[in-house]
């Protein structure tokens, strides 16, 4: 009786981690705590079924559910990609490119550094005297490579056709 009781109350215990996990997904979101939630959740409902599993093989059934859980998880975003309205959001670099900068320091022997937003990045060009405006051809190891604004963009990128 009092070992039924106790099988209860851990199986709840893992239903309340798996609760409170996915209820953390919500409130921090990151696509993460919920495969653990899950892994929690099959961990209780598992002990439910057979009452006499050790704590030792609990941990390992929700070690072993938890990496199930996120491979599954990683399959399914990589063949279903969330589409999303910016796809640059979080890509600072790919957002420069075709932005106009102002040249901060002069850009001498193809060399120089421009501002782009509220910082100035190093950058590379033809010759340019500071306050010039140039545009964002490319971004190359978090260096820009710049183009005079009057430019068609007619410049290829090494490796490019054209």
């Amino acid at each position: 009786m009092i070992l039924d009781d106790f099988v209860q109350h851990m199986a709840a215990a893992w239903i309340a981690a798996a609760v409170l996990l996915g209820i953390a997904e919500l409130a921090i979101p990151g696509v993460f705590l919920v495969f653990l939630a899950i892994a929690a959740a099959i961990t209780g409902v598992a002990l439910f079924a057979l009452p006499d599993l050790p704590l030792a093989a609990q941990a390992g059934s929700f070690a072993a559910w938890s990496v199930v859980s996120v491979m599954i998880g990683r399959r399914w975003y990589r063949d279903y990609p969330l589409e999303t309205s910016d796809p640059m959001l979080n890509d600072r670099a790919a957002r420069a490119i075709g932005a106009t900068v102002v040249i901060a320091e002069p850009i001498v022997d193809g060399r120089g550094r421009a501002r782009l937003g509220d910082s100035t990045w190093p950058a590379t060009g033809p010759d340019a005297a500071a306050g010039e405006r140039m545009r964002v051809l490319a971004v190359e190891n978090g260096i820009l490579r710049l183009e005079p604004l009057g430019s068609t963009l007619a410049e290829k990128l090494p490796g490019q056709p054209g």
